[in-house]
């Protein structure tokens, strides 16, 4: 083992330790909260803190539900580096006329909510209130795609990112990459023009592969498609070169150059996050986008299945000890969500469940075994869409009534983002391995379309009512409930 991993296993333990004594005088709950891009990361933490301080309907959430919840506010975050989570302006675009939805989550951000709340047992009951600190970190999940490169050197990721790009669903979209690797030498001297553009076109690529079209997500590097403050980086000026398994490159090659800014990328950018954020959480929320990955047909639903594995398996999950709790915390409970539930019918909502639940199987077993609370959800943290009935052809149906996003297409019409319109999404099949091999509906392929968020209801002192939502309340549970007892 290189003396590297003692030194940053003695900074972390130092740090936990910190954490730990901390958290001894006010409780401290770190929550991580990611997901894929547009899975609904920003949304999410918008709406869960808003229905806390606002004092939200929230019936499944224990605290709350039994009027134990006394009072929510935020403080200033504890990590004086770290970007704060722009809570009020993502919630002013919720609540602007019309509402928008928030920009999408580029770069790690964090906010500190405490809770004052009365213990259910009755001796601290007798000391007063409690306090819990929740310090929430969003981070892009396309950046957990980066963990597993620690483990490969340039050579192997090379030859994994090529094969991977010529499987029958990647190919034409990798068409100029190839043609641009083809032409390069890897023993040609290095030279930073054509560093960039080998680059650039690779990136190219990868935000192809990410489109609606065809919604791909095994995409690392991750920083490549959500750069943060690193954009333009040399770190970030590197890409895969095709070269056999027992070449050899002289120093001063494109090879080399490459290799050196890979390994400087898993130096700089992917270990730094792994140290620094991704080892201290101690409870985790992952926001899947399933719906989007269904409309894009199997090959798009069978790469989500090898990303959320990816994912999944770079947690260090289980119950905490004291003595992991100082030198290696676990995660000890994980929810799954699968957001834009609100897209389907409320009799599709266990359906969506179960197809989540057998897409994430394989990795959920660890997590199960070592310990860990897992919980799969349908979500929708603010519901954009009502339920009504409508009739075709003398048969009632069961609609979703919303503002589809203006470009949303259904079969010849185009929606311009402020009419209501009236939707039958189908249903999803009782069996879930159906939905994951790609099915039809009784009228043709099954397409979920996209909503704005609903028009914000005003209160009489200015503020706004916590928005509709689907199941936030399990979740908020599912993540922090026993820390409330």
């Amino acid at each position: 083992m290189p003396l590297s991993t003692y030194t940053y296993a003695a900074g972390d333990a130092v740090r936990n330790i910190g954490d730990f004594a901390s958290g001894l005088v006010t409780p401290t709950v770190r929550l991580g909260v990611t997901g894929l891009a547009r899975s609904g990361k920003t949304v999410f933490i918008t709406a869960l803190v808003h229905n806390l301080i606002a004092g939200g309907r929230l019936p499944f959430f224990d605290a709350a539900a039994e009027g134990r919840l006394l009072r929510a506010y935020l403080e200033p975050q504890p990590d004086e580096i770290v970007p704060r989570f722009e809570y009020e302006k993502h919630l002013a675009d919720l609540t602007a006329d019309p509402p928008t939805w928030p920009d999408s989550t580029r770069r790690i951000s964090q906010l500190r909510l405490t809770l004052e709340y009365a213990s259910t047992k009755f001796w601290k009951r007798r000391m007063g209130r409690e306090r819990l600190h929740i310090d929430i970190v969003d981070y892009p999940g396309e950046w957990l795609l980066d963990l597993p490169l620690l483990q490969l050197d340039y050579a192997t990721w090379s030859r994994d990112a090529i094969a991977q790009s010529r499987v029958a669903d990647r190919k034409a979209i990798a068409k100029d990459w190839h043609q641009a690797l083809g032409e390069a030498d890897p023993n040609a001297p290095a030279d930073e023009a054509r560093a960039a553009t080998l680059s650039d076109v690779f990136k190219a690529y990868l935000r192809a592969a990410r489109t609606d079209q065809h919604a791909l997500s095994t995409l690392p590097p991750g920083r490549f498609l959500m750069p943060g403050d690193l954009e333009g980086s040399p770190a970030l000026t590197f890409a895969p070169l095709d070269a056999k398994e027992e070449a050899s490159f002289a120093r001063g090659s494109l090879w080399a150059l490459m290799e050196r800014r890979y390994e400087a990328y898993k130096s700089h950018v992917v270990r730094p996050f792994f140290r620094d954020h991704f080892a201290r959480l101690d409870r985790q929320i992952v926001l899947i986008d399933v719906l989007a990955a269904l409309n894009s047909g199997p090959a798009a639903v069978a790469d989500l299945e090898r990303a959320m594995t990816e994912i999944l398996e770079c947690y260090r999950t289980g119950s905490n000890s004291l003595w992991s709790s100082l030198f290696a915390p676990r995660i000890d409970r994980i929810v799954l969500a699968a957001t834009k539930a609100d897209h389907l019918h409320h009799e599709s909502h266990d359906r969506l469940e179960a197809i989540l639940s057998l897409l994430t199987d394989k990795a959920l077993e660890r997590a199960r075994y070592g310990g860990a609370d897992v919980k799969v959800l349908a979500l929708a943290a603010v519901r954009a869409t009502r339920e009504g009935q409508a009739k075709r052809n003398g048969e009632t149906l069961p609609c979703i009534v919303g503002y589809p996003l203006a470009g949303e297409t259904i079969g010849r019409r185009t929606f311009d983002g402020n009419e209501p319109f009236a939707i039958f999404p189908g249903d999803l099949p009782e069996d879930p391995k159906k939905a994951l091999e790609g099915w039809k509906t009784e009228n043709g392929d099954m397409r979920f379309v996209r909503f704005r968020p609903p028009d914000p209801q005003g209160l009489p002192s200015g503020g706004f009512a916590p928005f509709p939502n689907i199941r936030l309340d399990r979740a908020i549970q599912a993540l922090i409930g026993d820390r409330l007892a």
